[in-house]
């Protein structure tokens, strides 16, 4: 593979803003795999795509197949999918469906030349905070939630005023019902720091958003047993996974945010999400394969429970094929959202989970992501193996 030109197609979860304007949700990410893999001898042409919020998985993955063919579409080169979040089963399902996502473009051409599909916290079984997010309530937090992540990416913090008054009011989200108006008032203040221009994208950005939010049901546990039943794997394309898991909300997380104002407010949001992916159902998550007991063994010490999560995603949800790297880090963390404000260019923490992640860490990731895609092909290796 050394010396080979390859596209890799960076995959953002829902809600992901990778079409607004300079914010870039990987931006952290393709710096650091690039520079892995040219010191490998490979030429990487790195895509950030541009995804369809909240749109069904299937819309998602048509969007995808879209980029991949204006970017990669005039050569043959290799291609490699790497999904945060619900963008690893855009990539699963484009490999999987092919043909069948109902599309003019080559699904199956371009399919045929994945060689890699990579999830990073990824809910392959499903997350329990789509549940909440669903509801009229939820779906207004969680819209508050992503105003906040663009707005950290912005100016660094949001302010402590409005952190403050967010945490306040997650904390009691099982009595938010019918009160939706501190919700719209607290997301009026943050939009109101940014300017005209900036203003008029995220508007529109949260307009894509309403007209079209299938995902967020399609996350639910119930439905992706039933995704996981249709969209099998290719046997020629190799599949590994980056897990996470965030600290459990307690006095050592608490002491590991920080004793600051900011700290503690910010950390207070984070038990509140902590708590929503850890209403799990034990019939809702298969018991994980050995080579996966031994890899959570090996990074944690012991299986993680039902109730573990990254403050998004259940750990044991995040499994799918073979596991590249686990690390203790949130939901966020994973993607270069953490604080390291005195690296060029900074990293900036959306929520304080209190996870300890650094910038070594985080090379250490995707070092591990930049070798599992420089790997021999699968499909070589099995050719290889049939010729012998």
């Amino acid at each position: 593979m050394a010396g080979d030109k390859h596209h890799i197609f960076l995959v953002p979860g829902f809600f992901g803003f990778a079409n607004l304007g300079d914010l870039k949700y990987f931006k952290h990410v393709q710096e650091v795999l690039e520079a892995r893999l040219a010191s490998g001898g490979i030429d990487a042409h790195v895509v950030q795509v541009k995804t369809a919020p909240t749109s069904s998985i299937k819309k998602r993955a048509q969007r995808l197949l879209q980029q991949m063919c204006d970017h990669a579409g005039a050569d043959s080169a290799p291609i490699h999918l790497i999904g945060h979040s619900s963008g690893g089963l855009d990539a699963r399902l484009l490999v999987a469906a092919g043909g069948s996502l109902s599309t003019t473009l080559p699904a199956d051409e371009m399919a045929a030349r994945v060689r890699t599909v990579i999830s990073v916290t990824t809910p392959h079984h499903g997350t329990p905070t789509a549940g909440f997010f669903t509801t009229v309530i939820g779906g207004r937090v969680l819209q508050l939630l992503s105003l906040s992540m663009i707005y950290t990416l912005r100016y660094g913090k949001v302010p402590l005023s409005a952190l403050v008054q967010m945490a306040g009011l997650l904390i009691k989200l099982d009595s938010l019902v019918a009160q939706a108006d501190p919700l719209d008032q607290l997301y009026d203040e943050l939009l109101n720091d940014f300017s005209d221009e900036r203003q008029r994208e995220i508007r529109e950005f949260f307009k894509e958003v309403g007209s079209d939010q299938s995902l967020i049901q399609q996350l639910m546990p119930a439905a992706m047993e039933v995704f996981n039943a249709v969209t099998r794997n290719d046997p020629t394309v190799r599949y590994g996974c980056v897990v996470a898991k965030a600290r459990s909300p307690g006095v050592g997380s608490t002491l590991a945010a920080g004793l600051s104002a900011y700290a503690q407010s910010s950390h207070a949001l984070y038990v509140a999400m902590w708590n929503l992916a850890a209403r799990h159902a034990a019939d809702k998550l298969p018991l994980p394969p050995v080579e996966h007991v031994r890899a959570l063994q090996q990074a944690y010490g012991e299986v993680p429970d039902l109730k573990a999560n990254d403050g998004m995603v259940p750990v044991l949800s995040q499994l799918w094929g073979e596991v590249v790297c686990c690390v203790q880090a949130d939901h966020h963390d994973v993607i270069g959202h953490f604080d390291s404000p005195e690296h060029v260019p900074p990293h900036f923490d959306w929520i304080t989970s209190g996870s300890g992640f650094n910038r070594a860490q985080f090379e250490h990731l995707w070092g591990s992501v930049a070798q599992f895609v420089a790997r021999e092909p699968l499909a070589q290796v099995v050719s290889q193996r049939r010729v012998a």
